[in-house]
């Protein structure tokens, strides 16, 4: 449960995995293509494991961000690689995603890099709301 909403996004989709999606500022207004590993044509337009990958990334990178700022480390410019797979579920019924996240922290040592990649997992909303429901595996990359 929130405590307090600071921001909501509303966008809406018509025509599922190969239609359209749109916010209702029309910041974003994106079509969407089946991808052939999912039996689609592909095709120009994206899909929604790249938009939960978009999300992800961008929203683990504000969250390290956060921590550094916290911690008050200079992490060199956060890069946040994120691949999102999809596929049938191994003990339910449907299909799952798993995640994995590459976090780039050029100004930091390993030690220190892994340490703020595991804080930023702790208070990442995406990583709040994946936990216990998602695999999702970390790698943490410093460069000093």
């Amino acid at each position: 449960m929130l405590k307090q909403t600071l921001y909501t996004a509303h966008v809406s989709t018509l025509g599922a995995r190969a239609g359209h999606v749109e916010s209702s500022d029309g910041n974003l207004k994106l079509h969407l293509s089946v991808p052939p590993g999912m039996g689609g044509q592909g095709g120009t337009g994206t899909n929604p494991e790249q938009l939960f990958a978009a999300a992800y990334a961008a929203c683990f990178g504000g969250a390290v961000q956060y921590a550094a700022s916290q911690r008050k480390l200079e992490t060199g410019e956060v890069q946040v690689v994120a691949q999102v797979g999809v596929g049938p579920s191994a003990d339910k019924e449907g299909f799952e995603i798993a995640v994995e996240l590459e976090v780039t922290l050029p100004g930091l040592d390993q030690k220190a890099a892994e340490e703020l990649v595991a804080e930023a997992h702790r208070i990442c909303p995406y990583s709040n709301a994946t936990r216990g429901n998602v695999d999702v595996k970390l790698t943490a990359h410093g460069g000093v």
